[in-house]
């Protein structure tokens, strides 16, 4: 397919919605509210984009429908309501909870139904859900920046609506076949680089634009819970409702480290003492002077983490290493915390640490879902286990 607006190898994110933000804007191709930067573009023809929803046999059979606050959506919003269905609608960057169910009123007109599809009609005519509500979500319509064919999708950059997925997946009210289905205006599909997308990032089902729907046929698993190591103390203020559901997680017994909670796991070093008490040991052993010190120190630097989350609690340290040797992910040193749900794996450098990554993404041992991703910070734990010495014992 030609798109109308043309993506240089290497862009950024940022690139993308910048050039697309532009295109928008220089084309005159929005209404209210502008400019459309760092926005969800409210695009001329959305409604008619948005009618394409009806068309579409999983809206016919949704009970539950969950549409993003954005404004180009109202029209599926509205369509929701007419067609009798429960609408389920995110609090505004999530600042009193994270959804709130629309409820109209008694012989609503269809003028009435318009006025509950938008921003007002969320506030007047909705009750807020409970994170323990009993919901089962059959169909997620979301707001974009970019969004490709094979799936890939791109927010205004603030995560919302990745956050708001990961949520309700932990929460169990959307599961693999829930469906994910975005309104966008022509101009923005575009070819987005594979390497952009990462295992957090929500990935679409279906495209309506005003001339065409899109089935993308995407593959890539969609968030299936929480990356608790992607946040710090400060987004848990910032989202009293984040903070509620890490504890309802820590009381199940869930992995809810956060990014600063992370082990300590930068390699300290004094090269110019030469000192052997900063590196790992099995760094260390077998260095007889500073010179040979210098070279580990060096060694230790390149070590990259990855970080293994959401793992099953019956699983073993021992099949867990058989998994890594058949996936060729055999690392330096393993760091197991199989009471936490979690592991840490050293590579000796960031190549193989990325192999790690991506050969383990979205894989399922022992029926968990595991999460992987860079620990962000490099390692050199003296109490980090040798995986070879504890592979013989």
């Amino acid at each position: 397919m030609s798109h109308l607006i043309k993506i240089n190898p290497g862009v950024t994110k940022w690139d993308i919605r910048q050039k697309i933000w532009d295109y928008i804007e220089d084309n005159n191709l929005a209404d209210f509210p502008r400019p459309v930067h760092h926005r969800i573009p409210n695009f001329k023809g959305s409604y008619l984009a948005c009618d394409s929803v009806k068309g579409l046999d999983v809206f016919r059979k949704s009970r539950e429908v969950k549409v993003d606050p954005d404004k180009p959506l109202e029209g599926v919003r509205l369509a929701s309501l007419q067609a009798g269905k429960t609408l389920l609608v995110p609090t505004p960057r999530l600042r009193t909870g994270l959804f709130n169910r629309i409820v109209p009123p008694t012989g609503a007109t269809k003028d009435v139904l318009r006025i509950c599809s938008t921003s007002k009609g969320v506030k007047d005519y909705s009750v807020p859900v409970g994170l323990d509500a009993k919901v089962k979500v059959d169909l997620v319509v979301v707001g974009s920046v970019a969004v490709s064919e094979k799936g890939w999708r791109l927010g205004k950059g603030e995560g919302f609506a990745d956050m708001e997925y990961a949520m309700i997946a932990a929460m169990g009210a959307v599961n693999d076949s829930t469906v994910v289905v975005t309104v966008v205006h022509d101009c923005q599909v575009v070819d987005i680089p594979d390497e952009l997308i990462d295992n957090h990032d929500l990935t679409v089902d279906y495209i309506l634009t005003p001339t065409k729907v899109i089935k993308t046929e995407c593959t890539h698993p969609k968030p299936q819970g929480i990356f608790w190591f992607k946040f710090d103390a400060h987004m848990l203020d910032k989202i009293p409702v984040l903070r509620k559901l890490r504890h309802m997680e820590k009381q199940a017994g869930k992995d809810v480290t956060l990014k600063n909670e992370l082990p300590n796991a930068t390699v300290k070093q004094d090269k110019a003492a030469g000192s052997q008490k900063h590196l790992p040991q099995s760094l260390a052993e077998g260095c007889k002077n500073n010179n040979d010190l210098q070279s580990q120190a060096a060694i230790a630097d390149e070590i990259t983490t990855v970080y293994v989350g959401n793992i099953s609690p019956s699983l073993r340290v021992s099949e867990f290493k058989v998994f890594l040797k058949e996936h060729k992910a055999t690392p330096l040193r393993l760091n197991w915390q199989g009471a936490q749900g979690r592991a840490f794996l050293d590579y000796k450098n960031k190549a193989l640490a990325q192999n790690t990554v991506d050969a383990l993404r979205g894989l399922i041992i022992n029926g968990s879902s595991i999460w992987v991703d860079f620990a962000k910070t490099q390692r050199g734990n003296p109490k980090t286990l040798n995986f070879q010495k504890t592979q013989r014992q």
